[in-house]
């Protein structure tokens, strides 16, 4: 069983939650009103997860997810409307230590549940297995457990894979995938490359539609790099990271004698959006395999193991997140299962692996 702890002000929505929980058969819900009662129980129910309302009196989400990450580290999935100010507080929830976020539609949820309810119970599963970075607030942690008990510290994943390769010649393309925990990998990967790094980078992170120029917004206040979000035609360029609008898709296309990154519209082909098998395959028409680096980040599914291993096999250099790392080891290990990842390192190293990659 996987016990959930609900944590919202509305008693409509955690009896909604209770229920939806309740029809999976395998989870064992507890209810806290707002974030000082959660952390009263924190001990009592011991919750494999913690379901987090943002928007709470007394104690909001953000300083009761600041406490449980401090008090006691646990995945927490958080609630969120869809609007600028729920992508901003959401995107500082990821950066605290949230596994991951759902989206809240707007308007009376209970008549929208059917479309909320699959992809809450997806990610809470998901975030039931993820591993939380143990060296996330460590030293504040360690101040904080004044009794002295010692902080347990995960054991390390598969060890380093790396291949023997030269650096690219020429011009080229990243390519970056990324899903749950994907907002703080992209800070880790992103924040070391300097100003004048030689390729163009694009990525695709799986985020409502909302969220995705917040994150942009934010990873531009954060690196030396320029970084966009792509809702136009926009031309590739040297020093620049272009992230995909959520909900639809990012592609690479020629213009002339230039490369495009461009904003495409969902395919039902694709399961997860904006979809990294699509962004990879439309840079693979566009450019030799050879000429192209592939990145495969935290996340659940398989998004882009199949497009990176085909490109991997055609002479493309490709990079998996280590399990050691990773919040969920979905996608990058779906890579590695595939035969197709050339190095597998920890997020912190990647930066450094890439830099080696490119001329």
């Amino acid at each position: 069983m996987i016990k959930v702890l609900v944590v919202d002000d509305s008693a409509l929505m955690r009896k909604l939650l209770g229920k939806v929980f309740s029809d999976e058969g395998d989870f064992e819900t507890a209810f806290a009103r707002d974030g000082r009662e959660a952390l009263e129980i924190l001990d009592a129910v011991q919750p494999d997860v913690v379901t987090l309302d943002i928007h709470m009196p007394h104690l909001d989400g953000l300083a009761t997810l600041d406490r449980i990450m401090l008090e006691r580290p646990c995945p927490v999935v958080m609630v969120s409307s869809l609007t600028a100010e729920g992508a901003e507080t959401t995107l500082e929830a990821l950066r605290l230590g949230a596994v991951d976020f759902v989206a809240k539609p707007g308007g009376a949820v209970s008549l929208k549940l059917d479309q909320f309810a699959p992809d809450m119970v997806a990610k809470v599963r998901a975030a039931a297995g993820a591993k939380l970075r143990t060296t996330r607030r460590l030293q504040e942690r360690v101040r904080h457990r004044i009794a002295g008990k010692p902080l347990a510290v995960r054991a390390r994943g598969r060890a380093e894979i790396e291949t023997a390769l030269a650096p690219a010649v020429g011009q080229g393309l990243v390519l970056v995938g990324t899903s749950t925990g994907g907002p703080p990998a992209l800070e880790a990967l992103l924040t070391p490359l300097p100003a004048d790094f030689p390729w163009p980078i694009l990525v695709a992170q799986h985020m409502p539609a909302s969220f995705t120029g917040p994150l942009a917004q934010r990873l531009n206040g954060l690196c030396a790099l320029t970084v966009v979000e792509v809702v136009e035609p926009t031309v590739l360029a040297p020093g620049r990271v272009y992230i995909g609008r959520g909900e639809g898709d990012i592609v690479v296309a020629r213009r002339g004698a230039g490369l495009v990154a461009r904003p495409a519209a969902a395919l039902s082909d694709y399961l997860w959006h904006p979809s990294t098998d699509r962004l990879v395959r439309s840079a693979m028409e566009c450019l030799a395999a050879t000429q192209l680096v592939g990145v495969l980040m935290t996340g659940m599914g398989d998004d882009g193991a199949a497009a990176m291993a085909a490109l991997h096999a055609q002479g493309g250099r490709t990079i998996a997140e280590s399990e050691e790392t990773a919040v969920v080891w979905g996608m990058p290990g779906e890579l590695v299962k595939a035969g197709g990842a050339d190095f597998v390192v920890p997020v912190q190293k990647i930066a450094d692996r890439l830099q080696k990659l490119t001329p």
